[in-house]
């Protein structure tokens, strides 16, 4: 017999080193992305275990984060993973984020890393741009995030009272303004820094503090408060 038919199946594995058993024995930290993904899968298709399943869609889809940015029906498309596999799939990412927001929002926001985790996993895998506002109490205490715009946007586009609205209505002490760049490059554009400073100064105006602008692309961020863009 071949490898084609003889490496499909996690249990060809040796029992310490398949993904369950591992997991069980030393914690879910241990294990690879490719190892956690196959433990939703299951099983693996003629020639593929389910760690090697794993493996492929994640280098299809370029890591987790873009396997969580995929449409479902993209998922499902894959060789060797039903409807059923993709929903587990998707409900597990998701669950990850959810966990990820739920432990930030109960603290304070003190720094521009702190924000971005609040909101990286998600913005990033969007696939058309869109501009948020989170909202923070006296204490830099997360109140909400607010989508404002959605679609490509230009500094002649953004109506910078907009941005406010929910801040005054919610007695916001201040606010961080963020969006994503879908190329995955998270570079400020020359009209990002236009919208950065009209945004500063018309929370000047309104007593509203504006503590960064956050630009998110493939999974990575650039605070234009760190960088000096805007703020000046």
């Amino acid at each position: 017999m071949n490898d084609e038919t003889t490496t499909y199946r996690i249990t060809d594995f040796a029992e310490s080193e398949r993904p369950r058993e591992r997991l069980a024995r030393l914690g879910s930290k241990s294990l690879s992305n490719a190892e956690l993904l196959a433990i939703l899968l299951r099983v693996g298709v003629r020639g593929e275990n389910a760690v090697q399943v794993a493996q492929r869609l994640l280098k299809t889809f370029g890591g987790i984060t873009g396997l969580h940015r995929a449409a479902f029906d993209e998922v499902c498309a894959q060789y060797g993973v039903s409807t059923a596999k993709a929903a587990q799939i998707k409900a597990a990412l998701e669950l990850g984020n959810r966990m990820k927001q739920e432990n930030i929002e109960r603290g304070s926001i003190h720094s521009p890393d702190e924000a971005a985790q609040l909101i990286l996993y998600e913005m990033s895998a969007l696939d058309q741009e869109e501009l948020w506002v989170m909202l923070l109490d006296t204490r830099n205490h997360f109140l909400m995030n607010e989508t404002v715009y959605r679609g490509s946007l230009n500094s002649s586009q953004v109506r910078v009272g907009e941005l406010f609205k929910s801040a005054v209505r919610r007695n916001a002490a201040s606010i961080i303004v963020a969006h994503n760049h879908p190329s995955g490059d998270p570079t400020p554009s020359p009209d990002d820094i236009a919208v950065t400073r009209a945004i500063v100064e018309a929370g000047k105006l309104l007593d509203i503090d504006v503590l960064d602008h956050l630009v998110i692309g493939g999974g990575k961020y650039v605070s234009l408060k760190e960088r000096g863009l805007g703020f000046g």
